[in-house]
């Protein structure tokens, strides 16, 4: 944007740069506001079940556990397209319902380290991906290298991921697995969220009515890699605790 305003000069008012990179910012400041409401809003939900005993060993004995899990697949699939061809209303919806199925998913392991004296780790855990989550996500803001050519990679990966911790959680039970799927799905993601914050701003146009709904569907994109980074980071800390 900014090499084509130089080649046409004084024709284009340089004001005009400034305006967009104003946008730009408030958009981008909305993504992020969108992101850490959803999570804060997944933190009350998983603390707050996650204080119910009786509650928590129903989910973690039941089939519970995987209509969660397939929910989040479905919504994360479906979403969206719902938000970019849908209403407000609609995106705000499929947002907060995704954030409230990650609040009863994360629940069981906020539970179960709280019983292991270890809700220290839970905050480590956080501290580290928001730490890695701004990194990362910084990277793919100011990067000048085109990365949506790992589209495709990030894609395959992710589905050969899910399938190998299904796969473990049903079959292997494997501790050693599970830390090797868990530190694959974190360089995956750390990739992922650089990728997604150079694909959401690359959507942002300049008074666009499209704009909110895409400040939704991008705070939908880094909330879930965000909350997935947790997640493993989470379960890595607990079994080199173990």
């Amino acid at each position: 944007m900014n090499d084509s305003r130089r080649q046409f000069g004084s024709a284009v008012p340089h004001t005009g740069g400034v305006a967009i990179d104003q946008g730009l910012r408030q958009y981008m400041l909305g993504v992020y506001n969108y992101m850490a409401l959803g999570v804060a809003g997944t933190g009350l939900i998983a603390m707050l079940m996650a204080s119910n005993p009786a509650l928590m060993i129903q989910i973690m004995t039941t089939p519970l556990k995987w209509v969660g899990f397939i929910g989040i697949l479905g919504i994360g699939w479906f979403a969206p397209r719902v938000m970019m061809s849908g209403s407000k209303v609609a995106a705000h919806g499929m947002f907060w319902l995704y954030a409230a199925l990650w609040g009863a998913m994360i629940a069981p392991m906020l539970f179960m380290f709280q019983q292991q004296g270890a809700a220290v780790e839970i905050y480590k855990a956080f501290f580290i991906t928001a730490s890695v989550f701004g990194a990362v996500s910084l990277y793919g803001y100011t990067t000048k290298r085109d990365l949506s050519g790992f589209a495709q990679f990030f894609f395959m990966a992710s589905i050969g991921l899910v399938i190998a911790i299904v796969v473990n959680a049903l079959i292997f039970k494997s501790g050693m697995m599970s830390l090797i799927t868990s530190s694959l799905v974190v360089l995956v993601f750390s990739g992922v969220t650089a990728y997604e914050t150079q694909m959401i701003k690359s959507l942002y146009r300049e008074g666009s009515a499209m704009n909110e709904r895409t400040a939704i569907f991008g705070a939908f994109a880094l909330y879930g890699s965000f909350v997935t980074l947790f997640v493993h980071i989470l379960n890595i800390l607990g079994i080199m605790r173990d």
